[in-house]
């Protein structure tokens, strides 16, 4: 047996991805860090698939509440409560509609939950993972940034200094929707860079990756956005699943299973472009502002 540590899993393609695990490796003890209700729900649903499904309750926009949860569950992984760690999937991805929510630290929400809440997570985690391990970071083809990727509806990123990407009103109007949908191409960016950070300081046999799911309509990320933009996802967008640039929640759930699973051939620091392994955008690789983001990721940490 060897645990799993998931977020995002209680909807959409994490959901679907958490499902797809338990039925396809039974030797897996998966540990949901979630919240309230929807937490409970598929706390419930999972355990009808398998015995072996945890729920740990999570504020991914909370650093004490980060804490919190690591420190349970790392509790658990040293009382031999849970077996042990070789995996974790940090699926849980906002989007909002304008660039100005904070997180009771101060943090812009968007960069909070996308960027910080996954580093943190794996810093405390780090010293359990046990060879051979995979970490799966879920980001997006809109750090690419151009029509090809994100079809003229989600802005190319707008890189600065971390310290500022991390505060609300980081991008000009930001009370806007297209501010808000800037942070989330940024934040994803920035996540890959991470990766890159993460993958040279990893020991052998902890591998870490980037797993972009592609347009996915109905996952619920447009759940705070106007109604024209949610009857596209809801309506329009599904039409489109037939063509390369669009997937299901379902395909896409079994896409994020198997890179979990390590199914999908990918070394470590790897962008896997739904199926298979691909160079991401030129801008993604920039070792200095990989060790930038790390530092202040660090300090994030220390003085949360």
């Amino acid at each position: 047996m060897h645990t799993l540590i998931m977020t995002g899993a209680t909807r959409g393609i994490g959901r679907v991805a958490a499902t797809e695990v338990l039925r396809k490796d039974q030797e897996t003890h998966l540990v949901l860090l979630g919240r309230g209700e929807s937490g409970r729900n598929t706390l419930d649903e999972l355990r009808a698939i398998s015995d072996n499904v945890t729920l740990v309750d999570t504020d991914l926009a909370s650093i004490d509440g980060i804490r919190s949860s690591a420190e349970t569950v790392n509790r658990m992984l040293d009382q031999g409560d849970l077996p042990p760690l070789r995996a974790f999937a940090g699926n849980a991805g906002v989007q909002f509609v304008d660039a100005l929510h904070a997180t009771p630290d101060g943090y812009e929400t968007t960069f909070a939950v996308n960027v910080l809440a996954n580093h943190l997570l794996l810093r405390a985690f780090e010293p359990r993972f046990s060879a051979p391990a995979r970490i799966v970071i879920t980001v997006s083809d809109t750090h690419f940034g151009d029509f090809r990727h994100t079809g003229g509806l989600v802005p190319a990123p707008r890189w600065s200094d971390p310290e500022t990407l991390a505060r609300p009103g980081a991008f000009p109007k930001p009370a806007t929707v297209t501010a808000g949908r800037t942070a989330y191409s940024t934040s994803k960016l920035a996540a890959i860079h991470l990766v890159h950070e993460w993958a040279r300081r990893l020991p052998d046999g902890v591998d870490i990756v980037s797993y972009n799911p592609g347009l996915v309509p109905g996952t619920g990320l447009v759940r705070s956005a106007g109604p024209i933009d949610r009857f596209l996802s809801r309506r329009v967008l599904p039409a489109l699943s037939i063509t390369p640039i669009v997937d299901t929640v379902p395909a896409a759930g079994r896409k994020l299973a198997d890179a979990i699973l390590g199914r999908t051939a990918a070394p470590t620091g790897s962008y896997i472009d739904r199926s298979r392994a691909v160079p991401s955008s030129k801008e993604s690789y920039d070792p200095d502002r990989e060790h930038r983001l790390w530092d202040f990721a660090e300090h994030a940490r220390k003085d949360g």
